[in-house]
């Protein structure tokens, strides 16, 4: 499960800081900078503190230059573009190596001197630990010198330079907020107060963001000796007492050798996704429980991202607990059927603009029962499965309810109801109105998986069975494309209905297909010649006059693209379930998976290391896109990892 850089993979600063690092600590929080060590987004922050997890977020810790006189003569370790090229500090050319397994280490090497740089985050905490291992052989006189930046500000927002700074030894305070340092420096080195206003932030200059950043710094921690040395650089919004960053690393080291044991994750690829998808379980302190995370670093918890990670993070690496408490916590705001997706704060009401995550719901507690067989639970969720049924049968809000038909239509005007949500001021890319192909699967896997658990609990389930077949029979006859050999993507009566997408797979990988094996095995030939690709699914064909094939420019134009092609990795997990499922898991079908994961491990060493991202261009898919860590995408894949063990 290691991740090894070497000094040809930092040929110049482009391809030093084209890949990122992620570390988090179970709060929301989070390390994040290139593998130079730089920042290139906003987002970027050494300490990105979740004060309030997990949606108060801010960067404390923005980044820290290190610098080195060795036997008198200077050299600059850090790396960062600035708004003025000429000042672009360039330390990746001593960079020589970056690993990451466990936590993440970078090797710089100058004139004899080693020095390993290592990073953790405390799981639980907003603590930092870095530790310096600098190894001298020749015995130099070394005078080794580690300056922070600091912002104080919310992820994402400028700094100004008006923004006051109490800067100690051992304590900044700025903002209401003391953040505390422990070192063992043998000297402080106090400067004037200094505003570094003009970072540049290329990322973001590429995505038509807000290019320019600021940070705060004061003080220097120096080291000097002629020997080899360990250093310490602890940062924390709580008192540190008595703590070496050495038993921080071994802490990290024994949580996730417990979690790789308990996933019961035999191969590296199954550890580094495990590993990935610990990123997205953390604290909501509003509601006093568990939630997933969307992804990094923009997003927060969503019910509808919730219901499609948690069977990979939670309950395929058999963390019951942690399932239950999050599924728990969403029936207490279930409210007309439909769990939020968007959770409040304060006294802020929940939003509930989303069609899918109720009936998502009801397979994740299917899942967790097949995997755990604890009835129990079932039982205490049994109650909000059924109010989920029963308000979408007899209609709610939002224009969800049952047609005629037995099918289940959703949505009107401007209000985006399942995943592909976007809308542009009032441009709507792909709207959605009508039946969509997944909810429908949903519902009718739905109302299976209500008729089977309620026998389990001796509920008196007969009423559903004729729903449960008409169900069945008009969505083969409404959805199904004899011509295309596949699903319509909504049936509205819009010439849009026909385009095909990648929602139809999941009328296949649901536990209750209402699709005969014929069909199912159309459907998933259709998605891998028309939309499969290594690194996702396509979400339109290419042959469709709508097709974009990159995803970027301005904002208009990323969300004009979003859906329109742009390849996504979640529905990756659901299409080898699919193709698995209507080859009946024979050994080649098998093998044909294994193959496609192996092809997929690439793209963990790209972007954001060890993680997967949101999206990646249509016709192309190269370079991650979106999100650069996104929890979906993670735990779709986890799952068939550890179905199959690859």
């Amino acid at each position: 499960m290691k991740f090894s850089y070497g000094a040809n993979d930092f040929k110049d600063k482009i391809h030093a800081e084209e890949n990122i690092f992620l570390l988090t600590n179970g709060l929301g929080g989070y390390s994040s900078l290139t593998l130079a060590n730089s920042i290139t987004r906003s987002d970027h922050a050494l300490l990105m503190a979740a004060i309030k997890a997990p949606d108060i977020r801010i960067n404390l810790v923005t980044k820290v230059d290190e610098e080195i006189f060795i036997n008198g003569v200077y050299y600059n370790l850090s790396s960062q573009k600035f708004v003025d090229y000429t000042k672009n500090l360039n330390g990746e050319n001593y960079l020589i190596n970056v690993t990451q397994e466990y936590i993440i280490s970078f090797v710089y090497f100058i004139e004899g001197i080693e020095i390993t740089k290592q990073l953790v985050l405390k799981h639980g905490e907003n603590t930092l630990g870095i530790k310096y291992s600098i190894y001298n052989p020749l015995g130099k006189e070394i005078d080794f010198r580690v300056t922070p930046y600091y912002q104080f500000t919310e992820r994402g927002h400028l700094l100004k330079t008006t923004q006051a700074f109490e800067v100690e030894p051992e304590t900044v305070t700025s903002n209401g907020i003391t953040l505390y340092i422990s070192t063992n420096a043998s000297q402080i080195i106090e400067n004037n107060l200094e505003f570094v206003e003009d970072f540049y932030f290329d990322y973001d200059a590429r995505d038509g963001r807000f290019a320019y950043g600021c940070a705060a710094k004061k003080l220097s921690y120096a080291y000097k000796s002629n020997q080899n040395e360990e250093i310490d650089l602890i940062f924390s919004t709580k008192k540190i007492a008595n703590e070496s960053v050495s038993n921080l690393i071994k802490d990290e080291y024994y949580r996730l050798e417990k979690l790789f044991k308990i996933s019961e994750a035999n191969t590296d690829l199954a550890k580094i996704l495990v590993k990935a998808s610990d990123a997205y379980i953390v604290k909501r302190e509003s509601i006093d429980g568990l939630t997933l995370l969307a992804g990094y670093p923009f997003f927060l918890d969503w019910g509808r991202d919730t219901m499609y990670t948690i069977e990979g993070a939670c309950i395929a690496t058999n963390r019951f607990k942690e399932s239950e408490n999050i599924l728990e916590t969403f029936t207490k705001y279930l409210n007309k059927g439909i769990m939020p997706n968007l959770f409040p704060e304060g006294d802020n009401e929940p939003l509930y603009n989303t069609v899918d995550a109720s009936l998502l719901f009801i397979q994740a507690v299917y899942f967790h029962y097949k995997k755990s067989e604890d009835l129990e639970f079932v039982k205490r969720m049994y109650p909000s499965i059924v109010e989920i049924i029963d308000n979408y049968k007899n209609g709610t809000d939002f224009d969800i309810q049952m047609d005629s038909d037995c099918l289940i239509m959703a949505g009107s005007g401007s209000m985006q109801l399942t995943w592909m949500d976007v809308r542009y001021e009032d441009i709507l890319p792909t709207p959605r109105h009508g039946k969509p192909v997944e909810i429908n699967a949903y519902w009718y896997s739905g109302l299976c998986i209500l008729e089977e658990l309620g026998s389990l609990l001796n509920k008196d389930v007969t009423q559903y069975a004729i729903l449960i077949e008409t169900a069945r029979i008009n969505f083969i006859e409404k959805f199904y494309n004899p011509e295309k050999k596949c699903l319509k993507d909504v049936v509205s009566g819009n010439p849009y209905d026909d385009q095909i997408r990648c929602n139809q797979i999941w009328a296949v990988s649901v536990p209750f297909s209402p699709l005969t094996d014929e069909i199912a095995k159309e459907v998933v030939n259709c998605v891998y010649e028309k939309l499969y690709t290594p690194y996702g699914l396509r979400t339109l064909a290419m042959d469709d006059p709508e097709f974009t094939a990159k995803y970027g420019g301005t904002l208009k134009n990323r969300d004009l693209a979003y859906h329109q092609g742009t390849v996504w990795p979640f529905p990756l997990g659901s299409f080898f379930r699919a193709y698995l499922k209507v080859n009946k898991y024979s050994e080649s079908s098998i093998k044909t998976v294994t193959k496609q994961l192996n092809y997929f491990k690439d793209c963990l060493r790209e972007g954001c290391v060890g993680q997967v991202a949101e999206i990646y261009d249509g016709m192309y898919p190269r370079t991650s896109r979106g999100c650069f860590a996104q929890g979906w995408s993670v735990c779709e894949i986890l799952k068939i990892v550890l179905e199959l063990q690859i």
